[in-house]
Formats: structure tokens, C-alpha cells, sequence
């Protein structure tokens, strides 16, 4: 079990939970349910990976937003229909 990177001394349990996004434009946010999720026995911290966290922002830049719930499941999310194939502009 991997260790928490926050107190270095709780185990981290794999979790679904809910977070809430920042469309790229600013616009509003969305409530993302059942988002993979790490949290802390010890200190309670509750947080995404590195790579949940890329997959979210590059799933939002590259979507009609506009199609965007107030609220939606992260399977949802990441199935919606792309407009473009990749972010182009992360380097």
C-alpha cells in the first residue's frame, strides 16, 4: 500500500469520491461524482493523482462545454465525444 504523500506516515485507501472542476473558460464548475481518488487513514486527505488530475483537464479543454451538466459521473465525463484528438498545446 502506498504511503500518503501529505503526513508520510498514513496508507492510502483507493476511493470514488466527488470534486468539483473549473471549466477551462472560467465559466462556471462542474460536480465530477465517483472520481478515482486516494485518501489518507491518518490525516483524512482526500485527493486525485497526478494523472486523474491531467486526464480531467485535458477531457475538459477538448469537449463541447456547452454539453456539460451541472453534475455528472467521471466515466461520463471522460466518455463524452472529443473535438479535437489530443491537447495540441500541452507541451
Amino acid at each position: 500500500m502506498e504511503m500518503c504523500p501529505w503526513c508520510e506516515k498514513g496508507k492510502l485507501a483507493s476511493v470514488k469520491g466527488t470534486v468539483y472542476w473549473e471549466l477551462p473558460d472560467g465559466t462556471r464548475a462542474v460536480e465530477i461524482t465517483e472520481t478515482p481518488s486516494s485518501h489518507c487513514e491518518s490525516c483524512d486527505a482526500f485527493f486525485q493523482s497526478d494523472e486523474i488530475v491531467k486526464g480531467i483537464e485535458d477531457q475538459l479543454f477538448l469537449i463541447d462545454s456547452k454539453k456539460l451538466e451541472k453534475q455528472m459521473k467521471y466515466s461520463e465525463l471522460m466518455n463524452m465525444k472529443r473535438l479535437l484528438k489530443r491537447n495540441y498545446f500541452d507541451f
